[in-house]
């Protein structure tokens, strides 16, 4: 008989785990600690965890960063989100994640229209007023004049700003 058939074979099915894998889960964990840990308030009040989590989340947002017990502080919170149940928290996370990349989307979106608006100068307004009939014409074209001045004499962009204020007054809202 051959050494190969006394040697187990892992199956799929046997729920055997290989120290990489196990590693790699713990690193998974610790990495979904530190996100939470850097959350805000009203992010962290979004995601489903137990008290003891949000307790050990909140101390750790309190540890400063270069101390040793930050470091165990957030072995703590892993160990917390492993004993619980990590895929809901996993899960918000990635949800909150997916509305910052859209709202970084929108905003961008913005800007290359804002963009637009003082390079096209009337035509681009026209354009916009097409999509955008309750926009104030008047209004826009006085921003762009005071914005393309202001680049002209290298000064701080305060109308390119408030372009994109109104912009996002009219376009995100609605």
């Amino acid at each position: 008989m051959s050494h190969e058939e006394f040697t187990p074979v892992p199956d799929e099915d046997d729920g055997w785990v290989s120290k990489t894998q196990l590693k790699q889960q713990a690193d998974a964990l610790h990495a979904m600690g530190r996100t939470l840990v850097g959350l805000t308030a009203a992010a962290l009040k979004t995601i489903p965890m137990s008290e003891d989590l949000a307790d050990a989340v909140k101390l750790a947002q309190r540890i400063d960063k270069k101390k040793e017990g930050y470091r165990r502080q957030l072995q703590l919170v892993a160990k917390l989100i492993r004993q619980g149940d990590p895929e809901p928290i996993g899960e918000a996370i990635a949800l909150l994640n997916a509305k910052q990349r859209q709202s970084n989307q929108a905003f961008h979106a913005l800007e290359q229209v804002r963009d637009d608006l003082i390079k096209g100068g009337d035509d681009a307004i026209q354009t916009l007023l097409a999509k955008h009939p309750d926009m104030d014409r008047q209004r826009l074209r006085q921003l762009i004049r005071q914005a393309n001045k202001q680049a002209e004499q290298a000064k701080p962009p305060k109308a390119s700003r408030e372009i994109f204020q109104y912009l996002k007054e009219f376009m995100v809202a609605k």
